[in-house]
């Protein structure tokens, strides 16, 4: 979107083009992956999809409000009442600027999931667009599992190898050691601020990095196929509900 003159933008909004794929992250720790890992991902998945979905690309929001590891050196939060009206004026601005379809491609877990799914609903009604918030690792866990085995986690094997896939130098495997990963607690058991690790596995024993970057490859194209199917689909159903 930031590529285009204001004349391009008239003449293929709506006419031409009626998506935008909007990326979200945040800057944090994720063991020896970039700590923009979850902006990385969101952007090269955006690039990677457009085509497919006949889609424009919105500039990434990449601030969010990070939470448990907002203590470790490079990351930043942004407080909860910042980001839910920032991202609010942003996602109304798209509105405006008459696109139908507004898909957000969010890379960072946490609290932001729950604001991002809130401001989908609320900006829907207000504007009459339709909204759609996926986060990526979540709906994708099915991908890892098929890809690596086990199942994936914080800067763990599925965020790193999505990372290795979009450029191998970024991830620094010579630093990883096992010990740098926890395995996240069952909730109401315990917690910790900040996070004693920057790598955190969803089920002990699952998850460490392997930095295999035949698999990385693999699971870029799957992660990306799965996220394409479900876009145009639900774009589809829109469309023959009439909503």
């Amino acid at each position: 979107m930031e590529r285009i003159s204001w004349i391009e933008f008239r003449e293929w909004v709506p006419a031409k083009i009626q998506t935008v794929l909007l990326p979200l992250g945040t800057l944090e720790p994720h063991g020896v992956a970039p700590n923009g890992t979850d902006i990385l991902a969101p952007v090269a998945m955006a690039r990677e999809i457009a085509p497919r979905v006949n889609a424009m690309i919105a500039p990434a929001v990449p601030y969010g409000f990070t939470g448990i590891l907002d203590a470790y050196p490079g990351s930043f939060t942004v407080p909860e009442e910042a980001f839910r009206n920032y991202v609010c004026a942003v996602l109304t601005g798209l509105a405006k600027n008459k696109f139908k379809n507004i898909i957000l491609l969010n890379g960072h877990g946490g609290g932001q999931t729950a604001i991002l799914s809130a401001l989908v609903q609320e900006i829907g009604r207000e504007t009459g667009t339709r909204l759609l918030v996926v986060n990526w690792w979540s709906y994708c866990s099915d991908v890892t599992q098929e890809v690596f085995g086990q199942d994936g986690g914080h800067g763990a094997e599925n965020e790193s190898a999505y990372v290795m896939a979009i450029d191998p130098d970024l991830v620094h495997k010579q630093d990883f050691r096992k010990e740098m990963a926890t395995a996240l607690p069952p909730p109401n058991t315990w917690s910790a601020y900040p996070f004693p690790s920057t790598i955190m596995l969803y089920k002990e024993g699952q998850g460490y990095p392997t930095f295999d970057a035949a698999k990385a490859k693999e699971y870029f194209t799957k992660v990306n196929d799965k996220l394409a199917r479900l876009i145009q689909k639900t774009v589809d159903k829109w469309e023959m509900a009439g909503v």
